[in-house]
This record gives structure tokens, sequence and C-alpha cells, in this order.
């Protein structure tokens, strides 16, 4: 017994082998415990203690809150002879594309009456030489967000132009560009 005993606590103890199996079953005795303590023995319901079924927060028999609306978003309120918000960028984007051989100032000069200042701004350094697109490929699409605000995606012939307008006097202007490959 004493030379088992030795043979155990000085080769298979000490070896790679013999640690690990050591610790697969402390392991497996912790699971085992924990399961025999929780009562959870069964396929799928695990430790977490989880429901099995889903918990509600809104009784369904009391109608709707209204928080999700389906809804859409108000029209895009325009002034009267000003452009709507599709040809605003419609117009923003054939200016904002440019023509061959323009220079920087009248490439801005063309953007300037269909910005925001602040977007004039942000501009200011920029060169129409950047451009990464040539011609729009299709119809603008609109996605209004408010009735002074929207979205106008612009597919052009390398990608896709992301326009959010601006109408707080009821004049559109671009207010932020995106270019989308």
């Amino acid at each position: 017994m004493r030379g088992a005993l030795e043979f155990l606590t000085t080769r298979v103890l000490r070896s790679r082998t013999g640690v690990a199996v050591v610790i697969a079953v402390l392991v497996f005795g912790v699971i085992a415990t924990a399961r025999v303590v929780t009562g959870t023995t069964e396929a799928g319901t695990g430790l977490t203690g989880r429901p099995v079924q889903p918990i509600t927060t809104v009784d369904p028999t009391v109608g709707d809150d209204g928080v999700l609306s389906p809804m859409a978003p108000p029209e895009p309120v325009t002034s009267p002879g000003e452009l709507p918000p599709t040809e605003a960028a419609k117009r923003f984007t054939a200016a904002w594309l440019g023509r061959e051989g323009i220079s920087a100032d009248d490439w801005h000069a063309d953007m300037r009456p269909l910005s925001t200042s602040a977007l004039t701004e942000k501009l200011t350094d920029a060169d129409p030489v950047t451009v990464p697109a040539g011609q729009i490929t299709g119809e603008p699409t609109l996605r209004p967000r408010d009735e002074t605000f929207v979205e106008v995606l612009v597919p052009l012939d390398a990608g896709q132009l992301r326009l959010e307008l601006v109408a707080p006097d009821g004049r559109w202007l671009v207010d932020a560009v995106d270019w989308e490959r």
C-alpha cells in the first residue's frame, strides 16, 4: 500500500497529466455539487435560474401605450416658392459633383446657396478634385425624420451620397454630407 501511495504522490501527481486529471475531477465535482444544490439536472435549464416562459412587462389586455407608433413621420414642410427637399438635394448633388475644370472657388460658390453656413464652413478646405463620383444614377430617396429635418440618399456612379437637410424657415438647405461606397 505504501508503495502505491508513494508512486501516486511522486510520479502521477507531479506530472502534467496527473495535475490535469486532478483539476478535471475538481471541476466536475463543483458542477455536480451545484446541480445537486440547485436541483437542476434537466438539460437546457443550466445554472442560470432563468424562467422557462418569457417575462412580459406589458399587459396585453391594456391596449396600445403609443410608445412605438406605426405612424409615419410627418411630411416635410416647404415654404411657398421654395424647392422641396428632394429637388434641393438633387441641385446640391449636381453642384457637389461639379464640372470638369471647375475651380475650388466656383465649386464652393455653386454649393453655398444650397447649404447651411455650418456646412459651408466645414467645406472651406475641400477641393472638387476629391469628389469620388461623377454622376447621379437614379432618383433620390427621401427619409423624413421631422417636418424640418430629412435625410436624402442620392445614388451615384461610385456609391451613394447621404445628405441631411434642414428647413427651420421652410427653405431646405443641406447641413451634412456623407459618402458611402
